[in-house]
């Protein structure tokens, strides 16, 4: 498969999504810089994490507007698979690619520490490869990861089995406690009503290999690749 990496100015993640996807699981995969609009050839983009145009206005709301945005909304709309993480979570959204917005942590506080995560669905795109109701564990860096909707949309989010990940307890209930940024119903990462556009804060390129501590997000880049080669 060839993965095509989103690059903007202020990306800080996409050397890791680069090297998970080219040296752990031996898959083509380039950076795509953020002034390019031809991404022909591509079996799956990545908007990675960092902190494009500084976070100036809120997180994402300048790099919804590069060049490559267009191209990747109309990649998306033909069905093309994409995942946003972290930063790449925030530009979908304020792209329109997914339901909801970002709002500041509760703590108003930036966040980076290993969370607890349960599989919600797990017959997505995305998740094929985990057990639902699985717990599994990847960390999280962010500031304004605490994830909003108004109470249509969420009752559309579990209607539609559209929340893949939450925030749980190790032993998967869905606790204030365990909610590390305030994020509504716990959510941690969505798809789309279509399932190829996949949006989570954790970071499943730096849970990728048992060396840095735990292969759980490999995953997620493993179930993405068997899915579309089935």
């Amino acid at each position: 498969m060839k993965f095509g990496v989103i690059v903007f100015p202020g990306t800080k993640c996409d050397h890791d999504c680069l090297q998970v996807l080219r040296e752990v699981l031996g898959q083509e995969a380039r950076p795509v810089w953020h002034k390019e609009t031809g991404l022909a050839g591509f079996d799956c983009l990545v908007l990675p994490g960092g902190f494009s145009y500084g976070d100036y206005l809120r997180t994402g709301a300048i790099a919804r507007f590069s060049p490559v945005m267009e191209t990747v909304i109309q990649y998306a709309e033909r069905g093309g698979a994409v995942i946003g993480i972290c930063n790449g979570f925030q530009i979908l959204l304020e792209a329109g690619l997914l339901p909801g917005a970002m709002l500041r942590n509760r703590t108003l506080s930036f966040i980076c520490r290993d969370v607890t995560l349960r599989v919600d669905n797990a017959q997505t795109l995305f998740s094929s490869l985990y057990r639902a109701g699985e717990v599994i564990r990847m960390p999280i860096a962010h500031g304004e990861g605490n994830y909003y909707a108004d109470s249509e949309t969420l009752a559309r989010l579990l209607g539609r089995r559209q929340i893949v990940l939450r925030y749980a307890s190790p032993e998967g209930e869905l606790t204030e406690r365990d909610n590390p940024n305030g994020s509504l119903a716990s959510i941690a990462g969505i798809v789309n009503e279509r399932g190829n556009v996949l949006g989570l804060m954790p970071h499943p390129e730096r849970a990728s290999e048992a060396a840095l501590g735990g292969e759980d997000g490999r995953r997620l880049f493993e179930s993405l690749i068997h899915s579309l080669k089935t």
